[in-house]
């Protein structure tokens, strides 16, 4: 919070001049609108913020706070923070390269103000409108007190639209701190050229307030020094790329071989940094990926959907062209999109793994009509179909978001009415052998018991909860290549069919010390009812006790060469209508279904 009463925010005034949009300081949080949060984004808080972080120096040099400029004052603090971290990891001598093997730069960096052609229109590219939608100039109004009327925006079938106009009136609050503020709470000094009680951007002459006119609209265009013009690729590479370098040093300076997480700005093109020194072998890419319709919209939607990266890097004609329709062809544009994000890492940052570190599903979908019902058809067809573009992408990992301890179903994530966690105080965990009668060694039944992660339930209203499911969590309880002898050609699961598909080549067999070793859910392979074959070689499957848990393995010692596998497993009608063998699999589902398929 501190970073806010730095820049010369006043976080207390962000409700009335629509600074910001946050769930707990909205005037009834359970009537939150959906995912409005999103479009903070554009409004004036995060604007400042993230500007003053990456492009303080150019675009605020009257902005100085114990003699810092106040990009340098907040990055140092930044930097010293996660180096600190970082040298207490180091002091524990049993955490560094084992338990903390790499450091992210900073969660889903964005440039602020720092390219904007003109603050009286809203630019192209911003796609994503909801609410009171105002211009960057309107944001900087707004955060003075002065009254404006804007266009309102619903996220609809196609995206957002129009849906009205809104006067929002802040009443004369500023999000600016006022004048009399007393800084010696923080214990820093503010430049007396850096005048409290009044906008950042006014004292830059960027607007006049006597008379509320905007002197500079592209106050932001451009390089003051250069006049160089600046989009979203010149920030990356200009504005993020020096900032990842010091954070980098940071890091290194303590842990030596950290592997650092590069995270450019979400969607947009990764830096130029291919052959360059940048070109760190110990660099892992770092993008994050959601399904936007699914998000926005909190409904699987197994009709259609929106190929918005294919949109946003000028793949077709027209926008009409990027839509998708039926479920097959829905789940390859999934994994289209994340095969060109993995694709485009390799050409501008060079050969390095791709890790989706962000990936995810909304479970309070269609009303919360899961909740009420036990049914989560609809998350787990939102998983799978993610699931299926990060098996399919070449992709080398992936993190879902999010595991959240407390999330129940009134309040979700607790987070400004997200809900995108895969556990629930309010549903049940997936069992950890669907069977209990079957063959289980018998020093193995009480453990492989269900556990219980939480000894109470949380107080939801009992309307919603009544009948608990399992979360989805079917979907992304899948098989997966844990420890590979050669490079793996491509790895899937069909969790419709209960099948895993895996294939890799190598210069050397796998020998009994050194096999290759596949995690085997058990609750969709349980031992004794699951089939497996093998281009070579003989294979073994073991429930073992790894890091205080138990995890079924499929070694496999095979030959040199291209080798594959095929394990069948058991078709259940869990949270997930699955189906029958004699069906063509998702597309004939659709077509089933009445929709056409592109």
């Amino acid at each position: 919070m501190w970073t806010l009463y730095a820049a010369g925010l006043n976080p207390r005034t962000f409700p009335s001049t629509q600074a910001a949009w946050v769930q707990n300081t909205y005037p009834n949080p359970a009537e939150y609108p959906k995912m409005i949060w999103a479009t903070n984004y554009t409004r004036l808080a995060c604007q400042v913020i993230f500007t003053l972080f990456f492009g303080g120096k150019d675009f605020a040099p009257k902005a100085i706070i114990d003699g810092k400029n106040i990009q340098d004052y907040l990055q140092d603090h930044f930097f010293e923070a996660c180096r600190h971290l970082a040298l207490r990891i180091k002091e524990a001598g049993d955490i560094e390269n084992d338990v903390v093997m790499g450091w992210e730069s900073i969660n889903e960096p964005n440039r602020g103000l720092i390219g904007w052609q003109d603050l009286s229109v809203i630019p192209e590219d911003q796609k994503l409108q909801k609410g009171p939608s105002p211009t960057a100039w309107q944001a900087i109004l707004l955060g003075s007190g002065r009254a404006c009327e804007m266009d309102s925006w619903e996220f609809g079938g196609l995206g957002p639209y129009k849906a009205s106009t809104e006067l929002v009136d802040p009443k004369g609050d500023s999000a600016w701190l006022p004048a009399d503020y007393d800084d010696s709470r923080y214990g820093w000094k503010r430049d007396p050229g850096w005048k409290l009680g009044e906008c950042l951007w006014a004292q830059h002459g960027v607007w006049d307030p006597s008379n509320d006119q905007l002197l500079k609209k592209d106050y932001f265009a451009r390089v003051p020094d250069s006049g160089r013009k600046i989009n979203y690729e010149f920030f990356t590479n200009k504005y993020f790329m020096p900032y990842y370098r010091r954070h980098r040093k940071a890091i290194t300076s303590v842990h030596e071989d950290a592997i650092m997480f590069c995270q450019p700005p979400v969607f947009e093109i990764p830096p130029t940094i291919k052959g360059t020194e940048d070109d760190d072998p110990n660099m892992v890419f770092s993008p994050h990926f959601y399904d936007g319709v699914t998000l926005m919209m909190k409904k699987w939607n197994r009709y259609w959907n929106v190929d918005l990266f294919g949109i946003l890097r000028g793949k077709y004609l027209s926008p009409a062209f990027a839509i998708k329709l039926g479920e097959t062809a829905i789940r390859n544009c999934f994994k289209d999109q994340l095969s060109a994000i993995r694709k485009e890492g390799l050409e501008y940052m060079g050969n390095h793994p791709c890790i989706f570190t962000e990936i995810g599903i909304p479970y309070d979908m269609d009303d919360k009509y899961a909740y009420k019902t036990g049914d989560f058809s609809s998350q787990s067809s939102a998983m799978d179909a993610n699931h299926f573009a990060l098996e399919g992408c070449g992709c080398n990992g992936y993190a879902l978001w999010v595991y959240m301890a407390t999330n129940n179903h009134q309040w979700g994530d607790l987070w400004n009415g997200e809900d995108l966690s895969i556990f629930s105080l309010d549903d049940k965990p997936l069992p950890l052998h669907p069977n209990p009668n079957s063959e289980v060694p018998g020093n193995l039944k009480n453990t492989l018991s269900t556990p219980s992660i939480s000894s109470q339930k949380s107080n939801t209203p009992a309307e919603i909860g009544s009948t608990p499911g399992f979360r989805a969590a079917e979907a992304y309880v899948r098989p997966s290549p844990i420890a590979t002898v050669g490079n793996v050609t491509s790895s899937g699961f069909d969790l419709r069919n209960a099948t895993f598909a895996f294939s890799l080549e190598c210069k050397n067999p796998a020998t009994e010390e050194v096999p290759t070793e596949i995690f085997l859910p058990d609750f969709h392979f349980p031992r004794g009812n699951t089939a497996v074959e093998v281009s070579s070689g003989k294979w073994t499957i073991s429930v073992d006790d790894i890091d205080g848990g138990l995890i079924q393995r499929l070694r496999w010692y095979h030959e040199a060469g291209k080798q594959n596998m095929t394990v069948k497993g058991v078709q259940r009608r869990q949270d997930m209508a699955l189906g029958t063998e004699e069906e063509a699999g998702y597309l004939e589902q659709c077509r089933q279904s009445k929709c056409n398929t592109m």
